[in-house]
């Protein structure tokens, strides 16, 4: 088993997994494609992954089994999976912010994830799945959904009247933060490299989409905001892309950030940075509370997540190529 030979990936029979103590056996109804999975298969991760592994993350099913001492779930429950697996002990799962727990694990990276029938977790990782929504969109709100809520409501806080700038209007990340922030009752303003994507960030509640193929985009942000900028941007993308949206931001305001798809390295113009007292977040992953409040929006039909395919297990070749080529349409 190596990396770095994108879309050769194969399907085997592995023995069933068996629940350790604390641990839930969860068939599996559903599993979401994540860019997370793409570089976890290329070996582009900074982090150590043992070989073989079965990838998947964004994960929803039924209870099969438990293991030893586990008393809150029994087969049959519904749930969804947190998919960044925590230790519960540290400082940081004590305060609630399990989210950079010392002792945390990416499920699909570290161990086994979703992409089979069944798979073993913690139980302190599931959480109870409202009736009103199906295994194929609670796996397509547990992981990008949740960064996103993360983001808005606990990274920073959105208020009513706030013009907010949602980059990539058809990712995970943007397609949730354009619906939560309107919601929230903030101005949305949101990027696309196609026509087709633009429109769809409309269709999700953004006020305005610009195309980021301009060379200009960060001034058309400013003008649609009468040269006033943005309060917050969402930022997943990285590289040049964390330069350009400080050339968005009003005075006060805050980017936060939580990708690095088109590099993990850039430039901050230190001057202007803290003469306008700007602020520059990170924010990764979520917190129980987060998936919690996003599962609850969904069942309340205040967030929708977006599938654009569903298909079988064996088709994972197809659906991994058709996500490596998704930002060249």
């Amino acid at each position: 088993m190596s990396h770095g030979i994108p879309g050769v990936l194969s399907l085997r029979e592995v023995p069933d997994p068996q629940p350790g103590p604390g641990e839930v056996v969860v068939k599996v109804g559903a599993c979401g494609l994540n860019r997370l999975d793409l570089w976890t298969e290329e070996g582009a991760l900074p982090v150590p992954i043992k070989l073989p592994r079965t990838l998947g993350c964004e994960i929803a099913g039924e209870v099969t089994a438990c293991g030893e001492g586990v008393k809150t779930w029994r087969p049959g429950d519904r749930v969804a999976i947190q998919s960044n697996l925590f230790c519960g002990k540290c400082e940081f799962c004590r305060r609630g912010d399990e989210s950079i727990c010392i002792q945390g694990q990416i499920l699909g990276v570290h161990r086994d994830g979703g992409f089979a029938q069944e798979v073993v977790v913690p139980e302190n990782a599931l959480l109870k799945l409202p009736n009103a929504i199906d295994f194929v969109s609670a796996a397509g709100l547990t992981l990008a959904s949740s960064t996103a809520m993360h983001i808005l409501t606990r990274r920073t806080q959105v208020r009513q009247g706030d013009w907010v700038l949602v980059m990539g209007a058809s990712s995970g990340v943007g397609s949730a933060a354009i619906q939560i922030a309107s919601r929230l009752g903030a101005t949305v303003i949101t990027t696309g490299s196609s026509a087709k994507k633009r429109e769809f960030g409309l269709e999700l509640g953004a006020a305005h989409a610009v195309d980021t193929n301009s060379p200009d985009w960060p001034a058309q942000v400013r003008q649609i905001t009468g040269k006033r900028g943005v309060d917050i941007v969402v930022e997943h993308i990285g590289g040049k892309v964390l330069e350009q949206v400080f050339h968005c931001l009003a005075r006060g305001g805050a980017v936060v950030t939580c990708g690095a798809t088109a590099g993990r390295e850039t430039l901050l113009n230190l001057w202007p940075f803290f003469v306008k007292q700007h602020r520059l977040i990170g924010s990764y992953g979520r917190d129980r509370v987060d998936l919690e409040a996003t599962l609850r929006w969904a069942a309340e039909g205040k967030l929708k997540a977006v599938v654009n395919e569903s298909i079988l297990l064996e088709e994972t070749p197809r659906a991994f190529a058709r996500v490596t080529n998704f930002d060249k349409k």
